[in-house]
């Protein structure tokens, strides 16, 4: 179906997109999931070519536009023509938010220009060995001792662990608290601060995931974002924007499944005749086509609302929920219409398969967003009971 939300000059900006992604990030692909990660260089490269933080203001090094379909773009061509381990989507859209939108004049002119540059590489820290969803029993913490924050705690599963420059730590700042959070910039360097090992995935292997330690951390009061006690109701009001973020890489990867699947089954041969012929291939291929180009829709329609600053989070959470299980069921239907083939490594669907399957785990989990959107529907049993 064709998509109707972009305009002449994001198409022109998608041909860019796509040049980059394929001469920078999928000329190099197989290197990067050998090393387990991506090279330093291509956030730098990126940041050359304007794909980091187009929102950001000029005087940043921005494009200073506030349209989130850029984002998008960019999003969507990394995981077509680039290798979803490039994380350049944490980095543009989930952590640098934080420091445009809660930081302080003085903490923007430090940081930002870096970021847009690709200079510094960024990071957030919140999942821990002990906790995953709860955020609220998350145990690091943050002692106030008048000029700075003692930081003390471990967290796990941190994309970019390994490579970030600046990582966004929540950490417990009121112990009487459940919900007193604090989130402050850790930086590269820092007395105290230890990454541990690049922990070993099933898939998404060119993307550096990492534990991080943090004993007796020295922040200094001007690397705290906002208010040191109001890090929950700051990381919720930016988790929207994150699960949709995350509902555009999967719909993406969905359907470069599909477009790959689509080639394979019309040039495989079985009985004489290629098995797109089949019935069964037929009706697989024309139930996919029916269910992506349906959530498509919707997830472009929720960009559209973020744009207008109307998007709620029962409805990132209805995109992330269903195209996390949307992109499941392709992944494991393509798989199966590339028979033997579909199992082995050096075909990219195989890969695909196994990078997909974080999809219903991070962000919150699919169970997590059934929670959500139940209880927008006033199905709340702290309410209820």
């Amino acid at each position: 179906m064709k998509r109707l939300i972009f305009e002449p000059e994001h198409e022109q900006f998608r041909d860019s997109v796509v040049k980059f992604m394929t001469a920078e990030v999928g000329a190099h692909a197989e290197r990067f999931r050998e090393q387990g990660m991506v090279d330093r260089e291509l956030f730098l490269k990126a940041g050359e070519q304007g794909l980091l933080c187009t929102w950001a203001d000029e005087k940043y090094g921005g494009a200073g536009i506030d349209d989130f379909r850029f984002e998008q773009i960019i999003i969507e061509e990394n995981m077509r023509h680039g290798d979803i381990g490039f994380y350049i989507n944490l980095h543009n859209d989930l952590v640098a938010p934080y420091i445009a939108k809660l930081g302080t004049d003085e903490q923007k002119d430090r940081w930002m220009p870096g970021i847009v540059s690709g200079e510094k590489i960024l990071a957030v820290a919140m999942t821990e060995p002990s906790t995953g969803s709860d955020l609220a029993g998350m145990r690091t913490n943050a002692v106030d001792k008048g000029d700075h924050w003692l930081l003390n705690g471990a967290k796990t599963y941190i994309s970019n662990g390994i490579l970030g420059d600046l990582i966004v730590v929540a950490a417990r700042t009121d112990p009487n608290s459940r919900h007193g959070l604090g989130l402050m910039v850790v930086e590269r360097g820092m007395e105290g601060f230890e990454r541990g090992r690049k922990l070993a995935k099933m898939g998404l292997k060119a993307q550096d995931t990492a534990e991080l330690f943090f004993n007796d951390v020295k922040v200094p009061k001007e690397n705290v974002l906002g208010d040191p006690t109001q890090g929950f109701k700051y990381l919720a009001r930016f988790l929207a924007q994150e699960r949709l973020v995350a509902a555009i890489g999967f719909m993406a990867t969905a359907q470069t499944a599909f477009d790959i699947t689509l080639d394979y089954v019309k040039e495989r041969r079985a009985f004489g005749k290629p098995i797109g012929a089949f019935q069964n291939t037929r009706f697989k291929m024309a139930s996919m086509r029916a269910e992506l180009d349906a959530l498509q829709t919707y997830v472009d329609q929720c960009v559209l609302l973020l744009n207008a600053g109307e998007l709620t989070p029962e409805d990132a959470s209805a995109a992330k929920l269903l195209t996390s299980e949307l992109e499941g069921r392709v992944m494991d239907e393509c798989v199966q219409l590339h028979g033997g083939a579909g199992y082995m490594e050096e075909y990219r669907i195989s890969r695909m398969y196994t990078d997909a399957r974080i999809s219903r785990i991070f962000a919150g989990t699919s169970e997590i967003m059934r929670e959500i959107i139940g209880r927008g529907l006033g199905l709340d049993e702290r309410k209820l009971s």
